[in-house]
């Protein structure tokens, strides 16, 4: 009996942390303007939203580069620049991108190695709302001393405040917070270690070549 009571309270716990994750998600669309920044970062995913929200804020002056992190390799720097809205100048100038990242924990470690190579101690990050609390833990895990300020790009399946009756819906937040719950469980797990394990610098990210690989 005992037993069955803890299960149960257990999944209580999980179930109302799943709901106050998707609140937080919620929370961050619409994306408030944000403070201006050293630089901005793109997290590839689904769709091209990411990317060009932030071309518009390095439009708006809003970061002194864009790093688009995970690019597909097959993606010519051309074909993205013909997605993309906004100076063709400016992209050429001012736009980095990133290879290397296969996943989220790629992502971090992507622009980690390119914060450091720049020397920025502050980032916008863009990437989808649902996505954006786990970016946001593993970056900070690879860059603990870079401020960073979110910049969701909003799912609208995921507005209506019963995404949970929907399958879809239900699934992409379910299964994006046991993503989040496993990122705080293994941090919190190096905070009580005091271990935590090397971070490899990803190769330096082009702004003279191809790109992109859907990350969340």
């Amino acid at each position: 009996m005992k037993f069955l009571t803890l299960i149960a309270v257990v999944a209580l716990m999980w179930l109302v942390g799943l709901f106050v994750f998707a609140e937080r998600v919620r929370g961050f669309t619409p994306a408030p303007e944000p403070a201006r920044a050293d630089a901005i970062v793109a997290l590839t995913g689904p769709s091209a939203e990411r990317v060009n929200a932030a071309i518009r804020l390095l439009e708006q002056d809003k970061g002194d580069r864009v790093l688009i992190s995970g690019v597909n390799r097959e993606v010519r720097r051309q074909e993205l620049r013909a997605l993309t809205p906004g100076s063709k100048k400016l992209f050429n100038c001012c736009v980095d991108l990133g290879f290397e990242a296969e996943n989220t924990v790629g992502n971090a470690q992507e622009i980690a190695a390119w914060a450091r190579s720049k020397g920025y101690d502050s980032l916008i990050v863009v990437t989808s709302d649902y996505h954006m609390p786990r970016s946001l833990l593993e970056i900070r895990g690879a860059a603990p001393g870079v401020r960073l300020t979110p910049y969701a790009v909003s799912t609208p399946s995921l507005d209506n405040s019963r995404w949970w009756r929907a399958a879809e819906t239900a699934r992409r937040m379910t299964l994006e917070y046991m993503k989040y719950l496993a990122v705080l469980g293994r941090e919190a797990m190096h905070r009580l270690t005091g271990r935590h394990p090397e971070r490899p610098d990803a190769a330096a990210p082009s702004h003279a070549e191809p790109v992109a690989n859907p990350s969340a």
